[in-house]
């Protein structure tokens, strides 16, 4: 029995990497989101979240640098780079606002970086699903 494949089902590899870049981007707000709620849950409701919140970010930190890597594998617009070259940097700014010692108050820097980590990880979500996802209509006005 031949099967009959259309045009349709086959796409390029390009594709299936803004795809994946898409799932990693997704996955990295979600755990930035995770993160916000823990630590709101350690301020308002019980300290032992706060373990929790350090974990979260401990371990979804180093998607920010395969995201790094990964956007330079497809062709993306200069927004999706930028934005996503944002995070790392957002990201090591949230460290040294924490760990760094100094005689001026960085600590009370931390929660409007984090804030605006959250708004460029949630920015870069929305832009890359319209240009993995486009709508139809978009795409016949790009022609």
């Amino acid at each position: 029995m031949a099967t009959n494949f259309g045009t349709d089902s086959i796409q390029p590899p390009a594709r299936w990497i803004q795809i994946g870049f898409f799932a990693i981007t997704v996955v990295f707000n979600l755990c930035l989101t995770a993160q916000v709620l823990t630590v709101g849950l350690a301020y308002f409701y019980n300290p032992q979240w706060w373990n929790i919140h350090v974990w979260l970010v401990r371990g979804y930190s180093g998607l920010s640098l395969l995201l790094l890597l990964w956007v330079y594998l497809s062709p993306f617009p200069q927004r999706v780079r930028s934005l996503t070259a944002s995070m790392p940097v957002l990201l090591g700014l949230q460290f040294l606002t924490i760990h760094l010692k100094s005689p001026l108050p960085l600590g009370v820097l931390h929660p409007l970086i984090g804030f605006t980590l959250f708004s460029v990880s949630s920015t870069l979500v929305h832009r890359v699903q319209r240009i993995v996802f486009p709508k139809p209509d978009a795409e016949s006005k790009d022609i």
